[in-house]
């Protein structure tokens, strides 16, 4: 669901509207679902935006709960879903300044990120304080809560065989059935003391042929709950062990027409492989690095969201292996790597820098590659970003590039590569971080005598002396290393005089 729809409701759904509507307590559970997925793609204020998933999955999870009582009619509920889409939409505003890094300042956002977890928390309790009071009739496998309870209670410990027959449906051949099911599991799934109960009644084949046939909300709730199921448990294994790996896959892979569908299965790959050796081998033994590096195709149909999901799978089933980044780089990964780091947009061009960051921190021939390919020259581009985070990182890729001589003679080649990083380095804060990887590159790059030379005799050496004086951390090895190098030629030209 998309930010020009959420946008268009926004007028119709004020908070101010009484009439309960089913299709509002619809269109608030897409837009939440859309929103998580998008706060995927933010990768500053990494706390905060945790702890307003984690207020958006349990909200959701409550109003899907809500969608399954047989009877909704209440005015605090009706006041309350307007509430929430337009907390919603504002937060989704908040998400995409995050993501293109547009925020006037950090310290404005973290307060807006602040007051708008608050008002989830609030829309949390509210919903909650419905439940409580005991108004909205239980309907399917689910029922009221008690006071101090959340939203639901299964009839487990009532009725043993009511979650059996629950899993039961989930291979129902009616669709209508299967989903009802599937998104009522979605909702149990979310409560760890529940969790183990659905495993124990074989809900993980059922949910993987749901993912495999069923309709697009159904292969939807079925990869969620999939992914509550195996999080942080023993229970990854039994997906691999249905034949969920393939499935997955081909779901990753296809020219789905659901978005949601493929960025839940192309993550829900990535977590069971993540810490799981053995799944990580059979997702790479079936394919699963090039049928991602399909997706991330810059020529394919996938959205840029799809991509940007792909690389971060990429990224987490593939370099924490050199054999499996040397299968990476045979698919032309480094191509479409600095693609994005050329062209992309604004999310996935600081997604694609830390993923090259990391990569030329993997080993000396990923750096020989990365330098081959032309990568330094686009660090060097980034040296002088609006954001901090993007220089940094730029600065310390490049750091770690021209520890390899071939790519330091290839650095010092131009002459305005080492005048940009003295401007840097005199406009770098004393006690910034970046100063001394700054200081790290230019000590590198005077073993090379032409390097050397240029720094030497560029008109910020005084600069650098001052640095040294100031104790700054590199900046006396450097002038150390100048110094010698200088005192060095002169005596050459006493002896040869």
């Amino acid at each position: 669901m998309g930010e020009q729809k959420l946008r268009q409701n926004q007028n119709q759904n004020s908070p101010q509207s009484s009439p309960f509507d089913k299709t509002n307590l619809r269109q608030a559970i897409e837009f939440i679902s859309s929103l998580i997925s998008l706060s995927y793609s933010v990768k500053v204020f990494s706390v905060k935006w945790q702890l307003i998933r984690s207020k958006l999955e349990e909200l959701n999870s409550g109003l899907i709960a809500v969608e399954n009582c047989d009877s909704c009619e209440n005015s605090a509920l009706s006041n309350l879903i307007p509430a929430i889409l337009v907390t919603v939409k504002d937060c989704y505003d908040l998400a995409r300044i995050c993501v293109d890094l547009s925020y006037s300042g950090k310290l404005l956002m973290q307060s807006d990120l602040d007051v708008i977890s608050t008002k989830f928390d609030q829309h949390v309790k509210n919903l909650s304080g419905i439940y409580s009071a005991g108004v909205l009739a239980h309907g399917f496998a689910i029922i009221v809560s008690r006071p101090n309870e959340k939203y639901v209670k299964l009839v487990v410990f009532e009725v043993n065989e009511i979650v059996n027959i629950l899993v039961n449906f989930l291979d129902s051949l009616d669709m209508e059935i299967q989903e009802e099911a599937t998104r009522v599991v979605y909702v149990i799934s979310g409560f760890d003391s529940y969790k183990n109960v659905l495993i124990g009644a074989g809900v993980i084949g059922p949910l993987i042929r749901v993912l495999e046939n069923g309709n697009d909300y159904g292969k939807e709730f079925a990869a969620r709950s999939l992914q509550k199921l195996t999080e942080n448990s023993d229970n990854a294994w039994s997906v691999s062990a249905h034949g969920g790996v393939t499935v997955l896959l081909k779901i990753c892979s296809s020219g789905s027409k659901d978005e949601v569908v493929q960025i839940n299965s192309i993550e829900f790959i990535q977590n069971i492989s993540y810490g799981d050796e053995s799944i990580r081998q059979t997702v790479i033994r079936e394919g699963g690095i090039r049928l991602l590096m399909r997706v991330l195709d810059p020529k394919s149909s996938f959205s840029s969201k799809t991509r940007e999901t792909a690389l971060r799978a990429i990224e987490k089933l593939c370099f924490c292996s050199l054999n499996s980044i040397n299968i990476l780089m045979k698919c032309g990964f480094m191509e479409e790597l600095l693609y994005f780091l050329r062209k992309g947009d604004v999310s996935i061009q600081e997604l694609a820098l830390k993923v090259a960051f990391r990569l030329c921190g993997t080993s000396e021939e990923a750096k020989k590659a990365m330098g081959d390919a032309g990568f330094m020259a686009e660090f060097v581009r980034l040296l002088d970003a609006k954001s901090y985070e993007v220089r940094e990182m730029a600065i310390q890729a490049l750091s770690n590039m021209v520890s390899v001589p071939k790519n330091r003679k290839r650095f010092a080649q131009d002459d305005r590569n080492i005048g940009l990083l003295l401007q840097l380095l005199d406009k770098e804060d004393e006690n910034s971080g970046n100063k001394k990887f700054l200081l790290s590159i230019l000590m590198s790059l005077t073993s090379c005598n032409s390097a050397r030379r240029k720094i030497a005799t560029s008109g910020y050496l005084k600069n650098i002396e001052k640095l040294a004086e100031a104790e700054v951390s590199g900046a006396k090895r450097l002038v150390r290393k100048l110094s010698t190098n200088r005192f060095r030629s002169m005596l050459s030209g006493i002896w040869h005089s």
